[in-house]
């Protein structure tokens, strides 16, 4: 039974992604080793460990306050209030590798905002 052209192209896209697999394993070892060296390079420059250890300690605290007031939740649709935890997620992320980083302060955290915290980022409650 003849294959059609399509058939045979794709046959021959199937034979020369075979062929070159063992390439392309190639091509992502080498990369993840050079990836790795790089990181070893960083860890000579600075021998205090973690970058992100050692840039924290370099943190000098501002004094400004961000206040973010959960009590509105109630208000919301479950969407609403999973979109308000990841932007709560973001702020805390980017406020923790700060240079200057503010107060962070949640206030009347509770109802559907709490329970979805908890529900699927359980480390929130070490949060400082």
């Amino acid at each position: 039974e003849p294959l059609s052209k399509r058939q045979r192209k794709k046959l021959l896209k199937q034979r020369l992604w075979e062929e070159q697999k063992d390439l392309r394993r190639q091509k992502r070892k080498e990369k993840r080793q050079k990836r790795k060296l790089e990181r070893q390079s960083k860890l000579d420059f600075g021998n205090e460990g973690n970058d992100r250890k050692r840039l924290r300690r370099e943190a000098v605290p501002s004094t400004l306050r961000l206040i973010v007031d959960c009590s509105f939740d109630d208000l919301m649709v479950l969407k609403d209030v999973k979109k308000l935890h990841k932007q709560i997620q973001r702020c805390y992320a980017e406020n923790r590798k700060a240079f200057h980083p503010v107060q962070f302060y949640l206030t009347s955290h509770g109802g559907q905002l709490k329970n979805n915290m908890n529900e699927n980022d359980k480390g929130w409650v070490n949060w400082k």
